[in-house]
């Protein structure tokens, strides 16, 4: 008899179930799995699987998450093979090559874009109906790719975009006028990088608009906190040598939304076609109602003329970029 036969009678076979809430990560990197322990330690999903071609970084971290298994909620598997990945609710891809000394970033991304096709074709394989979130950047120009690449609509195919950047804009603002960021609502849009947009003209606190308290004041306020936010990651990489914990707590509160249906607005990087004038297929940042379908709707965000005339500036040069890439 063996040691569960003595442990206990069995009354009913085991079933193998299919999870309910199942997210998978492609790349178990610092930013991959910043992500993961985010997920686990908040519940959210039935089980995590995880995925990378470097065989023992992927056992160990996988190993060592394991051994934690009776601290959390959640089955986790790990595997090279993409099958781990099946019948996914979300994937996410954190993969990327890193730019080697003297390339320029032109070819750095053409190599991604070769890991993109090795990587999309087998999520799309295994979880027809996931929701693609693209981590990797430059995640506009990834995000576009994971899309042409996959050939699944739209509002399944997301990155994550400027939702840290405008988390960055909240917590500058809070720490300005003394209030928690989570009580501020400002936005910032378009090309996730140094060519973002701060939509000044509607940030609040409580419905009170910051630009009509003091236009001026308010205007190089703007100035100042966006230039803030722009260096922000490359403040944390200076002393820590590269960023991890609020990317991954940024992904967290998107594929929260995505698996508890919870219709919230979220800064995701998604196909802008039709929205503010822009006529072509560019992915950038605007603000999103994300469930359980991915993107539920894009807000009609009121701009201002200067406001329009960036983003509009971000989509050109996105697109002119889109048109390069060797697809």
């Amino acid at each position: 008899m063996s040691l569960k036969a003595k442990l206990m009678r069995e009354v009913h076979s085991e079933v193998s179930e299919k999870a309910s809430s199942k997210v998978s990560i492609v790349g178990v990197g610092r930013v991959g799995m910043a992500c993961a322990i985010s997920i686990l330690q908040q519940y959210l999903t039935d089980e995590l699987a995880l995925v990378d071609k470097v065989v023992d970084k992927l056992k160990g971290e996988a190993l060592d998450l394991l051994h934690g298994s009776m601290f959390l909620k959640s089955h986790i598997s790990a595997d090279t093979d993409y099958l781990v990945t099946a019948d996914s609710k979300v994937c996410i891809i954190c993969a990327g090559v890193r730019q080697l000394e003297g390339e320029e970033k032109e070819k750095q991304m053409q190599r991604n874009i070769a890991v993109y096709k090795e990587i999309i074709p087998q999520l799309a394989k295994y979880s027809p109906s996931a929701v693609l979130l693209v981590v990797t950047h430059p995640v506009d120009i990834m995000t576009y790719v994971a899309w042409k690449v996959s050939g699944f609509p739209k509002h399944r195919v997301i990155g994550t975009g400027t939702n840290l950047d405008t988390a960055r804009f909240r917590f500058l603002l809070g720490a300005k006028l003394k209030i928690n960021p989570i009580s501020i609502h400002a936005y910032i849009i378009g090309e996730q990088g140094d060519e973002s947009v701060a939509i000044w003209s509607s940030a609040n606190v409580a419905g009170i608009n910051l630009e009509q308290l003091d236009e001026k004041l308010a205007k190089d306020q703007e100035i100042q906190i966006h230039k803030k936010v722009i260096a922000s990651a490359h403040d944390v990489i200076h002393l820590k040598g590269y960023t991890s914990w609020a990317i991954g707590l940024s992904v967290t509160n998107i594929v929260g939304a995505i698996l508890k249906n919870l219709r919230s607005v979220h800064l995701v990087s998604i196909n802008a076609k039709d929205e503010h004038d822009i006529r072509a297929d560019v992915f950038l940042s605007l603000p999103c109602v994300l469930g359980t379908t991915g993107v539920c709707g894009i807000l009609r965000q009121p701009l201002q003329v200067g406001e329009a005339a960036k983003l509009k500036q971000n989509a050109e040069s996105l697109l002119k970029t889109q048109r390069e890439l060797q697809l």
